[in-house]
């Protein structure tokens, strides 16, 4: 039976999310149904000016890129997928508009189960996160639910994945992402806020804005059964964790 990855990986925490966040990550594979957001950031990008040249080189990742801006619009795209490994996923592509041209940064955060010798205990599941074109950065992503019923994420140890290779980033390297989704009952929108923080340099990367959010059911033919539309995949898949 397929399930939300969300509610897999928060269990009975679940049900404390605000219910218009329960109702945002109940999506699930084989529904028929994929997720359009559409709003604006009031900020996005990297701040640090220095950085952006540097940025600029892994710009064809689509995972970060150089820009900054503020008042950008947007739109996100949610799909809950099997992906090629049999693991339940959710995919996220996000198209973010800026003046200057269009990127687009897309992910694929897959729910892992991590068996236990000996036990009679349901494994536990969590979240791992493939980012950008190639899915080379992987993380593994906590979540939880705040007390006033937000969902909040933070990245855990990150590695890359350079051909054979299996390169974890030393603590001193790795960028940590912070991430906060909630519920606006006044503006009656939902709302984001993410920093990415290197120890070293600072806020590599942040987004925070809101937005409007709605089902739309597939196009016969764009996603068989529980498949990813063609137009949403990555160019490569990576199985390793």
């Amino acid at each position: 039976m397929n399930e939300p990855i969300y509610r897999l990986a928060l269990g009975n925490d679940f049900t404390k999310l605000a219910p218009k966040l329960q109702e945002y990550f109940s999506l699930a594979a084989g529904s028929g149904s994929y997720g359009i957001g559409e709003g604006v950031f009031d900020v996005v990008g990297c701040q640090q000016k220095w950085m952006r040249p540097l940025l600029a080189l892994t710009g064809s990742e689509e995972a970060f890129f150089p820009e900054y801006g503020e008042g950008i619009p947007f739109r996100i795209e949610n799909h809950a997928h099997v992906d090629p490994f049999g693991r339940q996923a959710l995919t996220a592509r996000r198209e973010i508009y800026f003046p200057s041209g269009t990127r687009l940064f897309h992910d694929t955060t897959s729910a892992i189960t991590t068996p236990q010798a000996g036990s009679v205990t349901p494994a536990p599941i969590r979240l791992v996160d493939h980012v950008g074109r190639y899915r080379r950065l992987v993380t593994d992503l906590d979540v939880s639910v705040t007390p006033n019923g937000r969902l909040r994420g933070v990245s855990k140890a990150s590695r890359l994945f350079l051909g054979p290779l299996r390169i974890p980033l030393p603590a001193a390297l790795d960028a940590k992402a912070f991430a906060e989704q909630w519920w606006d009952e006044n503006e009656g929108k939902h709302r984001i806020q993410v920093k990415v923080i290197q120890p070293q340099i600072g806020v590599v990367l942040v987004y925070a804005g809101r937005f409007h959010y709605r089902l739309a059911p597939y196009l016969p033919g764009a996603a068989q059964g529980t498949s990813l539309p063609r137009y949403a995949e990555p160019d490569r898949w990576e199985k390793r964790i």
